[in-house]
C-alpha cells in the first residue's frame, strides 16, 4: 500500500512539474521577437494575442492595420536575408513559401531559430493552423474560440448563398498585381485558395490558359471570358478607376466583365488564404458577384 502512495505522489510530482516547465516556456514565449514571414500567419498571430511579438514582416502581411506599421524584410519569395538578421529576432517563422534558395541556409547559419507552420489553402488547413500556433503560444483556448466564430462564419455564408437559389453560374476571375514582378496575372484558374472561395460565393472560376505570374496573356484573358473580374486592392487602386483598369489591363475590356464593367475591388489579404474572417469575406464576395443579393440586403 505504502509502495502504491509513493507512486502516486511520483506522478503527480513529475505531473506537477510538466505543468510547471509548460507555464514557464509559455513565459519565456511571451516576450520572443518574431519575424513573420508569412501573411497568415501574421493575421493569426495578431488573432491570438501576439502580434506585439512581431518585429517584422515580408511585404504581403498587410492585416490587421497594425501590421502594416511593422517594418518589412521584402516579399516572401524574394527575401533580404540580411534584413531579416538585423532584425536580431528569437525566432523566424513561415509556412515553407519563402524564397530566394539561400534565406534559409543564411539565416539559419547566422544562428537564427526558425520554425516553419502549416499553410492556409482551404478551410480545413486553416484550422489545423490555427490550432497549431494555438498550442505553441500556449493559447488553445483561444485559438478555438476563433476557430468557434470561424465555423459559425462559414455556416453563415454557406446560408446566405443558399436563399439566394441561383439559377445561373457566372465565371470570375481574379487579376492581381504583383509587386514581386511589377506586372499584372492572373491569380485564378489553378484551384488555389481564390478558386476555391468563387466556388464557395457562387461563382465559377473562369479557365485561363495563360503562363501564369511570368506574363498575361491578352488572348487567353479574352477567351476565358469572365462575367466578373476581381482586382485586387492594389492594382485596382493603381489604376485610378474602373474605367482605367478595364481600358489598361491587357485583356479585360474584350471580355464581358469588361463590356459591363462588371470589375469589383477586394482586399488581397481577404482572398488569398483561408483565416479566421474567411466566412465574412465570402459573404462580401456573394455581395459584389450577385446583385440580387445586394438588393435582398437592402
Amino acid at each position: 500500500m505504502q509502495k502504491i502512495f509513493c507512486c502516486l505522489v511520483i506522478v503527480a510530482l513529475l505531473i506537477s512539474a510538466c505543468n510547471f516547465q509548460g507555464r514557464r516556456d509559455n513565459a519565456n514565449k511571451s516576450g520572443m521577437r518574431v519575424v513573420c514571414l508569412s501573411k497568415q500567419l501574421t493575421e493569426m498571430m495578431f488573432a491570438l494575442g501576439h502580434g506585439h511579438n512581431i518585429v517584422a514582416v515580408d511585404l504581403s502581411s498587410t492585416y490587421p492595420d497594425s501590421a502594416k506599421l511593422i517594418k518589412t524584410v521584402g516579399y516572401h519569395r524574394s527575401l533580404n536575408p540580411e534584413g531579416i538578421i538585423a532584425m536580431n529576432p528569437d525566432l523566424v517563422i513561415h509556412s515553407n513559401d519563402i524564397g530566394p534558395d539561400n534565406v534559409l541556409p543564411q539565416i539559419t547559419k547566422a544562428g537564427l531559430k526558425v520554425k516553419a507552420f502549416g499553410g492556409a489553402n482551404t478551410i480545413d488547413s486553416a484550422r489545423l493552423l490555427l490550432k497549431e500556433l494555438g498550442a505553441y503560444w500556449g493559447e488553445e483556448k483561444k485559438a478555438d474560440s476563433i476557430l468557434s466564430v470561424m465555423d459559425k462564419r462559414m455556416v453563415d455564408a454557406a446560408d446566405t448563398l443558399k436563399k439566394l437559389d441561383l439559377k445561373d453560374s457566372i465565371k470570375v476571375m481574379i487579376i492581381h498585381f504583383g509587386l514581386r514582378n511589377n506586372n499584372y496575372f492572373v491569380m485564378s484558374g489553378r484551384n488555389g485558395p481564390g478558386d476555391k472561395m468563387i466556388r464557395l460565393a457562387g461563382g465559377t472560376p473562369a479557365l485561363y490558359d495563360g503562363k501564369g505570374a511570368r506574363e498575361m496573356s491578352p488572348e487567353a484573358v479574352a477567351l476565358a471570358n469572365p462575367d466578373v473580374i476581381i482586382a485586387t486592392d492594389f492594382g485596382y487602386d493603381r489604376m485610378g478607376s474602373m474605367d482605367k483598369f478595364i481600358s489598361s489591363v491587357p485583356g479585360v475590356a474584350l471580355t464581358n466583365a469588361g463590356k459591363n464593367h462588371r470589375i469589383v475591388r477586394f482586399e488581397e489579404h481577404d482572398i488569398v488564404y483561408f483565416g479566421p474572417r474567411s466566412g465574412d469575406n465570402i459573404i462580401q464576395l456573394i455581395h459584389l458577384l450577385h446583385p440580387v443579393a445586394d438588393a435582398a440586403k437592402k
